[in-house]
């Protein structure tokens, strides 16, 4: 089962996208999905397309796009934001914002990702978007972009338990590793206690995973009584990162026992190694405008494996010596294929990083020549 994962997991440097592994870590939770953050790798899943109500894990969504606006600068964290009635009035998690009350983007940040605090989630909406009616548009828009097949918002909170608002455990690990990328966003899940208001409003974390989880970086939990007890549950320990998500718990207990077991199990059993241990010579292109062109790897060069084929793998790198002109930007020049005891692990395209375009008539007459001149001489 291990080697099956593993293979399924490494393909998917090829693939561009998480494929489901089997239910590789039995929990008794009815929906939930292990994902390596680096490669997106699969390792275990169950029922893990099932659409499902996700309650405050919607916020996973929210922050987002909230730390995407950040890093495009149309968002600075130092700004402040005035909260609307509408903010004001919201209910279940939050902070008690009055209306008119300003508050800074960044603790707007961490109010929703520490308490999730809700009202704080609508303005943060209502900044980026005008309207919080836009901003689920722009959530949408976002799932589409990221692939979730299984996802549709309503609303920015989770809070009301609407029959159209839903997601699956899968496609939250997606938005959960694309919001990982931002990588500042876990100085404000991993909080553990804090406050607002020059210290007369205490915060403490919802996910109590970050004191029993070694490594424990976020990310959000969530419950409603149609949702279940929810977590998207991140850890990070040297240089390797899962993505636990529970759907549907009993209680906060197995919730969080369940994801602890996921991201344990993780560790314990897989690990990423380089896709390659040394540079790719480049490829001489046949009356081309450029003489050669670089490959480059499909995939960001990690490869999800079993711990106990990481330090057997061995690389095989099949690459043209030569290609025709015109090259065109991303054209498979190769495959690089790792396998360990004979186990293919992945087969990795290896792809032009730059166009090159054929030599016109002028160019070919003096590639002609020159390679005349070289012969008399």
């Amino acid at each position: 089962m291990k080697r099956i994962c593993a293979a399924l997991c490494a393909l998917l440097v090829c693939a561009g996208g998480p494929a489901l592994a089997d239910e590789a870590v039995e929990v008794s939770s009815p929906s939930a999905v292990l994902m390596e953050a680096r490669t997106g790798g699969v390792l275990s899943a169950k029922a893990a397309d099932e659409r499902r109500a996700p309650a405050s894990v919607t916020k996973v969504m929210t922050l987002l796009l909230a730390a995407e606006a950040v890093d495009s600068g149309s968002l600075g964290l130092d700004e402040t934001v005035a909260a609307s009635e509408r903010a004001a009035s919201m209910g279940g998690s939050q902070v008690w914002l009055e209306a008119g009350e300003e508050m800074s983007v960044s603790e707007l940040i961490k109010c929703v990702a520490v308490a999730s605090a809700n009202d704080c989630a609508v303005a943060l909406a209502e900044r980026i978007a005008g309207s919080e009616a836009a901003f689920v548009e722009q959530m949408n828009a976002r799932a589409g972009q990221l692939g979730l097949q299984n996802t549709h918002f309503t609303n920015c909170t989770g809070l009301f338990d609407d029959p159209e608002h839903y997601t699956s455990a899968l496609d939250i690990a997606v938005m959960s590793r694309e919001l990982l990328r931002h990588g500042w966003i876990t100085d404000y899940t991993s909080i553990w206690t804090d406050s607002i208001r020059d210290g007369e409003f205490g915060l403490a974390n919802t996910n109590k995973l970050l004191r029993s989880l070694p490594g424990c970086t976020g990310l959000k939990t969530g419950f409603t009584s149609r949702a279940g007890y929810c977590v998207a549950a991140s850890a990070e320990r040297d240089g390797t990162e899962y993505i636990a998500v529970i759907m549907g718990a009993e209680s906060s207990e197995r919730r969080n026992a369940d994801a602890a077991a996921l991201i344990e199990y993780g560790f314990a059993n897989y690990a990423t190694i380089p896709a390659l241990e040394s540079a790719l010579p480049p490829v001489r292109v046949d009356a081309g405008e450029a003489e050669s062109v670089q490959p480059e790897l499909g995939g960001d060069g990690y490869v999800l494996v079993n711990r106990a084929a990481a330090a057997k793998a061995e690389r095989r790198l099949d690459l043209a010596a030569c290609v025709p002109a015109p090259v065109e930007e991303g054209q498979q020049l190769g495959t690089l294929t790792l396998t360990a005891e004979g186990e293919t692990l992945a087969v990795i395209p290896l792809l032009a990083s730059s166009g090159v375009a054929r030599l016109g008539p002028g160019g070919v007459l003096l590639e002609m020549l020159s390679l005349l001149a070289a012969c008399g001489g």
